[in-house]
């Protein structure tokens, strides 16, 4: 599975309301779970299982199986708290708060731990 991204909230806002979260998070992201498990329950009963595999060695019916019933047990829901919270540090980083590094500076400084 992977994260969707919090449509429709304002950049600059770091308070989501109770109905953004819903429309913009929880509704969505139970829509998509629900079809993404929907779709590999139907590759696993109609025998569609030749995409699951990625090694030759790997079983295409067990990898279809075990992908199925793992996705059931995710959850890619966030609570309202955990969305702001992250949030607030885009926030913090483009308002210049949080000091960001790019990656040549860390490299750099990596680069220049080993000289010594």
């Amino acid at each position: 599975m992977i994260s969707k991204p919090v449509l429709g909230t304002n950049k600059k806002k770091i308070k989501m309301s109770w109905r953004e979260y819903i429309f913009t998070h929880l509704i969505p992201t139970w829509f998509y779970s629900f079809n993404a498990n929907f779709v590999m329950w139907r590759d696993l009963v109609t025998g569609d299982y030749e995409k699951y595999t990625l090694l030759k060695d790997d079983e295409p019916f067990r990898e279809c199986y075990d992908w199925f019933w793992c996705s059931i047990n995710l959850d890619e829901t966030y609570s309202k708290e955990f969305l702001e919270y992250l949030m607030q540090m885009v926030d913090d980083v483009d308002t210049g708060k949080v000091k960001t590094y790019s990656l040549d500076e860390v490299m750099e400084e990596l680069k220049g731990d080993d000289d010594e």
